[in-house]
């Protein structure tokens, strides 16, 4: 019984955060540019986009790094609670849960890598945000920012 309710847990926590490729394979991977903008600072990154539901179960797992300017967006087509997890993810990162508004939802600092517990955002949001572990701190940023991307698909 326990593996069912262990299985239906996390057959829940979807998109699953995680990528098949390695670090090789993201750097040449196309990009976009995404803006957050804290207080009287703006961040620029240049951050992978994750547009299927196949490209939002792989994420970022199995990558051994990320470029301090790079990440990966997740964008919903329609706002929805963001749930995501840790599994063969294999370092640390920040997640930033992001309004349609793009303001920020909630921050999940240093998620644990490899980890199975859900990462949740507090309310419905647009898109998910990850970045290095530790970036939101580093930086200075907190839920008062506003992130902002073009997306020429």
């Amino acid at each position: 019984m326990r593996a069912i309710l262990t299985a239906l847990a996390l057959s829940l926590a979807v998109p699953i955060a995680g990528c098949s490729r390695d670090a090789s394979d993201a750097e040449s991977a196309p990009t976009i540019p995404v803006t957050i903008t804290a207080a009287d600072r703006t961040h620029r990154f240049n951050v992978e986009v994750a547009r299927t539901d196949a490209e939002q179960d792989k994420g970022l797992m199995f990558r051994t790094s990320l470029p301090a300017d790079g990440g990966m967006l997740f964008p919903f087509e329609k706002p929805r609670i963001g749930s995501f997890w840790m599994k063969d993810t294999l370092i640390p990162l920040d997640m930033f849960f992001i309004r349609a508004d793009g303001s920020i939802d909630r921050i999940a600092e240093n998620t644990i890598p490899e980890s199975l517990e859900p990462v949740v955002s507090g309310g419905e949001v647009s898109a998910v945000l990850e970045l290095a572990g530790g970036t939101a701190a580093k930086l200075g940023i907190d839920e008062t920012a506003k992130v902002t991307w073009k997306d020429g698909k």
